[in-house]
């Protein structure tokens, strides 16, 4: 690849029936598992139909989603996805002080590598996603059907499906006609909803919106 690494990164092949504000909140659901996002950017007009930008504030986790996401049947079309040939440019407009920030950036990340060297403790099970810290739910006996809560108005059946089908064992999600603060998640087995059951907890859809999930009652 002869385009340099850089925070944004360069999404094609989307389907374009997909309305705009639908396709930035399922871009923004699927890409925000690897790291905090600053920016999409998604137009409707001719020339940029079927792209977008995801402008990430950390380099690492532009390179995860490239790496994870290449080829993701997204709105049945598989993604390509590069790093932007410019050096984020959204970010430069944005904040017009893109040379001041990627000093502090350099230092932040120095100061990263420093603390990644020191040994931690081997995390148990999986590692989970970065999201905020895991929220404490009161909880059922393990069932292979999880139950979701706190979900975000716009949330669709797609942006969970997304979220959910990168853990084994997924099978379907299930929304509540009529209340859509709630769906139901099923899996082949209680092991494997357990699994993806504490690696997204807490995930933040939107901003304002932590989901809570718990075993469904058997």
């Amino acid at each position: 690849m002869d385009i340099r690494p850089n925070h944004t990164v360069y999404i094609n092949n989307i389907n374009d029936k997909v309305k705009k504000e639908e396709l930035k909140r399922s871009l923004y659901a699927l890409f925000s598992q690897f790291g905090q996002i600053v920016d999409i950017v998604a137009m409707k007009t001719m020339k940029m139909r079927g792209q977008a930008f995801v402008v990430f504030k950390e380099l690492t986790a532009a390179t995860n989603a490239l790496r994870q996401l290449q080829g993701f049947p997204f709105y049945n079309k598989p993604m390509r996805i590069q790093y932007a040939k410019t050096d984020s440019e959204v970010i430069a407009k944005v904040k017009g002080t893109y040379g001041d920030k990627e000093k502090k950036k350099e230092k932040k990340k120095k100061a990263q590598e420093l603390a990644a060297n020191v040994p931690k403790k081997p995390a148990a099970g999986l590692a989970a996603p970065m999201l905020s810290p895991v929220v404490q739910v009161p909880d059922n006996p393990p069932n292979y059907i999880l139950f979701l809560s706190n979900l975000p108005e716009e949330t669709n059946e797609m942006m969970l499906s997304m979220l959910f089908n990168q853990f084994p064992g997924f099978k379907e999600v299930r929304l509540v006609p009529g209340k859509h603060d709630i769906a139901f998640v099923e899996f082949e087995g209680e092991t494997q909803a357990g699994v993806a059951k504490d690696a997204l907890q807490g995930f933040r859809i939107t901003a304002t919106c932590a989901m809570k999930i718990t075993y469904a009652k058997k």
